[in-house]
């Protein structure tokens, strides 16, 4: 938490093509390959015959990276596999949320191992107490400081259900302003208050019977030799040392110095006689590198090599794992980066050769192998050029003759940016020679980042994606009433634009935006725009082939470049369209809140529905399960009994129902499946006999991240894929009044002080006929002021869901750089029956809605939900709708009788 507050202003990659050299047949949706002697390549090596040690995954922590229990979601936070992150202590005053206490829950619930407390943060101003050191003020002899500290490790100590799981952080960037700058005159007081501050923590826990807990530092802002000699010198001589060392990587130059840094604390250690002390570095990185995959593919790497545990930096808010997630549920690219590195769970990482070691902004990457599950994978980006891989220490033996190879692309989707599950741009079989495969990427995107998957060949190898039709950078489109603006990597301090160029003072009625799409056949395609709105929603008018189609609302983003997406659906004839977005829909008058950043334009294909296919060689395996490669009719697919499980993320463009189908091979008997929707349990029919068969049911899911888990309730299994589909069948069931009761806000019974308000014609949310936008405010702070949802004939005991369009943008006086944003609550409370909390994020701006799920299990026959809040504000509301969550029974299929034996 250092430096200059951040300065706010007012070429995609198709899927690439890529060339096996190991004499494998390729096949890319009518791209051409590219010889690996044709373009610039950089190399990438890989040995996956020299291990460099068990996987690590702490390089994906996160600093205030949870803000509210519930925020980020649980599927989001899961997913992340965030092992690691520091919070703000219990009451913390430096920001309004990311307590410690309140994000516990949902923290170890997932992949949650070490939550560390930033204590100083119960001071409410930064620098902490104005950057002086706190003296005795009550003239008793204690030291200020010292009954705030123990008042934290109380909170811990007597509240939290883990204490032992917790590390404290008693100084924050003592170097930095934060009471001890001058090491040359205040190196002994600050030995003296380390010294004081640790007997402190240990009286607490040893006072409450908890053992010994767990202390990190120093903590300062970067590298410091000297300090750190000074520092473990003392601390050893008193028995003092930390559990965990820390200091901050931020700067752009740290990807080149931290291996030096390590370098010197491990031989510091050495020289010392000091045994090792595992590593966190509890802030690394800058603005510009967050939610960016191909940015921080280069410090993840470099962490995870050194085999130590790391931090984002939080620059922004609490509670979206520091700009690498989106909205209330969603994935951008950082995400994406997150969940892929949290795969690797298990394996050993293998030693990996980059261009050049130690250079910012350039090809970096990492790598791992699963013998037992006969997969090898690498993650990689950073480049400008294409990469050509090399992939050696493939041993036969494990992988046998001929292999699979996957690659995943993983694109700059902005913070907001609603990223699918990344498209597969090369499914190809690859001859192992001499132990190596050898393939170039062609890339000229420095901001993706690629996973590579290794194994012996699938029954149901994935087919290369063909989605997406068209992308045009905005910067290429023609322009009218524009400024095409260039967002500099080398400002730390600035979000990062697809493309490196975005176009903005889009703020007249002549603005426009204009460029040709091609699409193969006649159908449905959507049409998703990255964008920036600055703390406002807004309109543009879409054109098509030069007449009017229909508006395109934006939501509110934190600033213009804090980018996220709009989508809008158009039926086109197959052949050559020109799309055009205007500030004006007739070229007079412009639309609210039209001056908004525009950076790409990807046009989707999905006349067929929206389909995503996770195979079981992507899923998360635990509890004994494990990739099977014996059965010809079922190659590489996942052996689920007992404990075993099988878990995909799955992500969905839109909240409604979808279909949810499970592959799966059963032998003997056959089996019972059991699948598990973001912990809501589903019983699956039972198969009979050996065979292939496809278990589906209708599932009300919320948009963004969802996490599917497969168990054999009885028997066991072959899982081979979880896929999830929504088509016109599944977009008819959600108009279905027998599974879906929908309402504006403002047409539901209210109490109290609960109002309707008239939104600004810029609102994003449901308008009636008149195109005028109302929701429902001050719900809340106080037990009378409520809105109700009735509950309609046939919506008895069961599991439901519950969407709410809400809109949130509370926040607290600025104290520091930070946006100090506040999350809202409302408590479902059913007449007869239980209630239940749900948390919304701030989202920007009160007229600006996002939808936001509420999983309910109701227990009475037509209770009514009333939603309100005894003791603080809810948000906005601008629509309700109450879904059965299991739309339709689930059935099976058998897709093949008997399997063979390999």
């Amino acid at each position: 938490m250092i430096g200059t507050r951040p300065q706010r202003r007012p070429r995609r990659l198709l899927a690439p093509a890529v060339a096996l050299t190991a004499g494998a047949a390729l096949a890319l949706a009518g791209l051409t390959a590219v010889p690996a002697s044709a373009a610039t390549a950089d190399p990438l090596s890989v040995d996956f015959s020299q291990t460099t040690g068990t996987f690590r995954g702490g390089a994906t922590g996160t600093l205030y990276g949870l803000g509210d229990d519930g925020v980020p979601s649980q599927a989001v936070l899961d997913g992340a596999h965030i092992t690691n992150t520091s919070q703000k202590p219990p009451e913390g005053a430096q920001h309004p949320n990311g307590d410690a206490l309140q994000v516990e829950s949902s923290f170890f619930a997932g992949g949650g191992q070490d939550l560390y407390v930033y204590v100083q943060d119960m001071y409410p101003d930064w620098a902490y107490n104005g950057g002086k050191r706190p003296g005795d003020a009550n003239g008793d002899g204690v030291w200020d400081y010292l009954p705030i500290l123990k008042k934290v490790v109380e909170d811990v100590a007597t509240k939290s259900a883990h204490p032992e799981k917790y590390v404290f952080i008693p100084f924050n960037e003592p170097d930095g302003g934060n009471w001890y700058p001058n090491w040359s005159t205040q190196k002994d007081q600050f030995l003296a208050d380390w010294s004081a501050a640790y007997d402190t923590i240990q009286q607490v826990y040893t006072e409450h019977g908890l053992g010994h807990a767990r202390v990190g530092g120093p903590g300062d802002s970067t590298w410091h030799a000297d300090r750190s000699s000074d520092f473990l010198s003392y601390a050893k001589e008193h028995a003092q040392l930390p559990d965990i060392f820390i200091w901050h990587e931020l700067g752009t130059y740290n990807l080149a110095t931290f291996r030096g840094h390590h370098d010197e604390y491990t031989r510091l250690l050495t020289t010392l006689g000091i045994s090792p002390i595992p590593v966190n570095i509890t802030e690394f990185g800058m603005l510009r590198d967050m939610g960016v995959p191909g940015q921080l593919v280069q410090w993840i790497s470099m962490f995870e090599d050194e085999k130590v545990d790391a931090q984002t930096a939080y620059w922004n808010y609490a509670g979206n794992l520091s700009d690498n997630s989106s909205r209330n549920n969603g994935a951008n690219g950082g995400w994406w980066m997150f969940k892929w590195y949290g795969d690797l769970a298990g394996s050993q990482t293998a030693r990996v050769t980059p261009p050049h070691l130690n250079t910012p902004d350039s090809l970096q990457g990492l790598a791992a192998i699963d013998s037992s599950s006969r997969k090898a994978t690498v993650l990689f980006g950073g480049g400008v050029n294409d990469v050509a891989l090399d992939l050696g220490g493939l041993d036969v033996s494990t992988f046998g003759k001929t292999v699979q190879v996957q690659v995943r692309a993983d694109r700059l989707n902005g913070a907001e940016g609603a990223s699918l599950q990344p498209p597969v741009v090369l499914s190809t079989t690859a001859t192992i020679d001499g132990g190596h495969i050898r393939l170039t990427v062609p890339n000229s995107d420095r901001y993706s980042a690629y996973q590579v998957q290794v194994t012996p060949e699938p029954t149901d190898a994935q087919p290369v994606s063909a989605d997406l039709v068209n992308s045009t950078e905005a910067e290429n489109a023609t322009l009218t009433g524009a400024t095409v603006y260039t967002q500099d990597p080398s400002r730390e301090w600035s979000f990062m634009a697809s493309g490196g160029k975005d176009v903005g003072s889009f703020n007249n009625a002549a603005s426009s935006a204009t460029w040709n799409v091609t699409v193969p056949a006649t159908g449905d395609y959507r049409l998703s725009i990255l964008s920036g709105t600055n703390q406002t929603p807004g309109k543009h008018a879409l054109f098509v082939d030069g007449s009017f189609g229909q508006l395109v609302k934006y939501s509110a983003d934190l600033g213009w470049g804090y980018r996220g997406t709009a989508d809008a659906t158009l039926h086109l004839t197959a052949g050559t369209h020109s799309l055009s977005l205007r500030a004006s829909k007739d070229g007079s008058t412009m639309l609210p809140g039209a001056d908004i950043t525009l950076d790409r334009f990807d046009l989707y294909d999905v006349s067929s529905g929206e389909r995503a296919v996770y195979p079981a060689t992507e899923a998360r395996l635990t509890g004994g399960a494990s990739l099977s490669w014996k059965q010809p009719a079922a190659q590489g697919y996942a052996s689920v009994a007992g404990d075993g499980s099988a878990t995909v993320f799955a992500t969905t463009a839109e909240t409604g129902y979808y279909d949810v189908t499970t592959h799966f091979a059963a032998t003997g008997q056959g089996a019972t499946l059991a699948l598990s929707a973001n912990g809501r349990p589903v019983a699956l029919p039972a198969s009979s006999g050996p065979g292939v068969s496809d278990a589906t049911v209708r599932l009300f899911l919320p948009q963004g991240v969802n996490e599917l888990t497969v168990r054999a309730s009885a028997g066991s299994a072959l899982v081979g894929s979880v896929t999830t589909f929504r088509g016109a069948q599944q977009k008819a069931a959600d108009a279905n009044p027998a599974l879906v009761f929908h309402s504006e806000a403002e047409a539901l019974p209210r109490s109290g002080a609960a109002v309707v308000q008239t939104d600004p014609a810029n609102s994003n949310g449901s308008a009636d006929a008149q195109g005028v936008v109302r929701d429902v405010g001050y719900i809340g702070n106080g037990a009378a002021n409520t809105l109700t949802v009735p509950r309609p004939s046939g919506f008895g005991a069961g599991d439901y869901q519950l969407v709410l369009g809400a809109a949130n943008a509370d926040k607290s006086a600025a104290i520091n750089y930070n946006p100090q944003v506040i999350s809202r609550f409302l408590d479902v409370t059913e007449a007869g029956g239980a209630t239940t909390r749900a948390a919304f994020r701030h989202n920007y701006s009160w007229n600006s809605f996002w939808d936001k799920t509420v999983p309910l299990s109701l227990t009475t026959s037509g209770g009514a939900l009333t939603l309100g809040n005894a003791t603080a504000y809810g948000p906005n509301l601008d629509t309700v709708t109450l879904a059965k969550f299991v739309g339709a029974a689930p059935s099976i299929t058998k897709t093949q009788t008997g399997l063979g034996n390999k």
